[in-house]
């Protein structure tokens, strides 16, 4: 098994790097902090019967105009189609012209498995909102060569036709744990959406995520609760979307409630090279009723292109709960036994 989901990564891999296309979504850093925008079928896939996760990304904070992103979702675990339902909320503001996003979509999975694997599909949709500030551009013909740029002045190519842009969006997932192993995949905008300001159509490329997680025991002899366990935990995920493709590569140690993560994401057309340090806490409220807070801070380093002084390197802040709903009773795991994807988080 373990010989067939390295091979699934390497096609999985080698096919997504011989896409052509051009960038336009962010990614996270945490990304297991941010489950819903990362996969759809990752949608219910928690111990617990309600979770809500927030996730805030100040990216190259010393770089003129704002490049700050946040998502918030909601999801609840429905054990007798071992899926959920969710809705989540994504939000980015980008340049000085504050171009801003905001999608709100709705979320199902839904589980087929034995006690060996656990096999998930996912599907996503909802509407997505652009917005530009065409007051805030400034063209060449608004400068002057000694006075900078003339207040008040307009510039000969006139406005956009639109400055604000709403369209259905749509994306689907699948996620397979099996044994010691999380693979998942991910196509968003699957529609491929007009997002054009003009009136000339203008598609939103299709979104590909790809990952994979190792979960490897270091207390497999030891006769230990899953949540008194250290584990080493390597993960690669992959984003392609048209030319632009980026890669995090990197391990989480996991000790009780403390997880300390080391990254490395490659640069190019998604910005420059980085090394990313996270630090995650789990704080029980009721370990028995499987109420939780999860805490999660990280920071991207800059180590290619764009300098760390020029840009103070890029914050993520992140929170989670997860908690069992008063009368919802002892909550039957569909496949008792198999690994599921939270376990590898």
């Amino acid at each position: 098994m373990k010989n067939i989901a390295r091979g699934l990564l390497l096609l999985l891999i080698i096919l997504l790097h011989r896409m052509p296309g051009f960038a336009q979504d962010h990614m996270y850093s945490q990304f297991f902090n941010s489950p819903l925008y990362l996969n759809p079928a990752l949608t219910g896939q928690f111990e617990g019967d309600l979770r809500m996760n927030l996730i805030y990304r100040n990216q190259w904070t010393n770089v003129p105009g704002t490049f700050s992103y946040l998502s918030a979702s909601v999801d609840y675990n429905v054990p007798r189609f071992g899926g959920g339902i969710g809705l989540l909320v994504t939000r980015s503001s980008e340049g000085t012209a504050y171009l801003d996003l905001t999608n709100i979509a709705g979320l199902y999975s839904y589980s087929v498995g034995s006690e060996d694997f656990v096999l998930s599909f996912g599907l996503q949709a909802g509407v997505t909102n652009r917005t530009l500030d065409y007051s805030k551009l400034v063209f060449g013909d608004q400068i002057d060569p000694t006075l900078g740029i003339v207040s008040g002045s307009s510039a000969a190519a006139g406005s956009f036709p639109y400055n604000n842009k709403f369209f259905f969006d749509s994306g689907l997932g699948t996620n397979l744990a099996i044994h010691d192993f999380n693979i998942g995949l991910a196509l968003q905008h699957l529609n491929q959406p007009n997002e054009s300001f003009t009136g000339t159509p203008v598609k939103l490329p299709i979104r590909t995520n790809a990952h994979i997680s190792y979960r490897w025991d270091l207390n497999a002899f030891d006769n230990l609760y899953d949540d008194e366990k250290s584990y080493i935990i390597p993960s690669v995920v992959f984003y392609k979307q048209s030319n632009a493709e980026s890669y995090s590569i990197g391990m989480q140690y996991k000790h009780k409630s403390v997880n300390v993560g080391l990254w490395y994401r490659s640069g190019n057309e998604t910005g420059p090279s980085a090394v990313v340090v996270s630090l995650i806490f789990d704080l029980f409220i009721n370990r028995d009723g499987g109420e939780k807070l999860r805490f999660g801070v990280s920071h991207d380093a800059p180590v290619s292109g764009l300098s760390y002084g020029n840009t103070a390197g890029t914050q993520e802040g992140s929170i989670g709960y997860e908690t069992t709903l008063p009368g919802s009773g002892e909550k039957s795991q569909r496949f008792e036994g198999a690994s599921r994807c939270y376990q590898f988080y």
